[in-house]
């Protein structure tokens, strides 16, 4: 069974970054495809970024582009997402999430962690 453990969400000023850090028990990311969802109050779970069990392909959703960064350690334990030029709008609680089938739903989901970004 996998288990995902979000951290580094805190309240940060606008325009300042965090690094938020999902660590994994289980299983390792190179059997996994992972991504960053986040959810805000009264709107749906969007899905932020991604990034393939190869290490080498990403995604990021047009509102983050160019600001956020998903990477993963070299033991492939953990996963980061590194959130730069925050505003407002991102706040939201972030969830880190894996599945093992690259066209499959999310199989493995963290409890979340907050970010708050004030103006």
């Amino acid at each position: 069974q996998v288990q995902l453990v979000e951290s580094g969400g805190g309240l940060v000023q606008a325009g300042g970054s965090l690094r938020l850090s999902c660590a994994a028990s289980g299983r390792t990311f190179s059997s996994l495809d992972m991504g960053w969802f986040r959810q805000a109050p009264g709107k749906e779970r969007e899905l932020v970024a991604t990034l393939r069990r190869s290490g080498r392909n990403t995604y990021y959703a047009d509102s983050v582009k160019g600001r956020f960064t998903i990477s993963t350690d070299n033991a492939g334990i953990t996963v980061y997402l590194q959130m730069n030029s925050l505003n407002p709008e991102d706040t939201a609680v972030y969830y880190c999430a894996g599945k093992i089938g690259s066209l499959s739903t999310w199989d493995y989901w963290g409890q979340g962690t907050q970010v708050t970004v004030s103006s």
